[in-house]
């Protein structure tokens, strides 16, 4: 499955979790913030779709992704993508 169509299943589930989504350019990486009182998930339009996922795996972390049904080759992505992050952390953690 391509990076661009897991990108926009993750992002229907992050929508299911109650939480809009915005794409916007700008300078940010992107994540969940609070604005007005409202929980939202911004992803920023400049970036490709591998950092989207990044993004995305980052914020669904947070949240009860086991309460809705993912394909699983979307689930095993999105733990692919968590795997990933947690190595960068331990090499980062090693590094300094």
């Amino acid at each position: 499955m391509k990076v661009q169509q897991v990108v926009r299943e993750l992002e229907q589930a992050v929508r299911e979790l109650g939480i809009p989504v915005r794409r916007e350019r700008g300078s940010f990486r992107g994540g969940l913030c609070v604005r007005h009182d409202e929980t939202l998930l911004m992803l920023n339009k400049n970036h490709p779709p591998e950092a989207h996922l990044a993004v995305l795996a980052r914020s669904l972390r947070t949240l009860p992704v086991d309460t809705i049904y993912l394909r699983p080759v979307v689930r095993r992505a999105l733990e692919d993508a968590w795997s990933a992050a947690v190595e960068v952390e331990l090499t980062e953690d090693a590094d300094g």
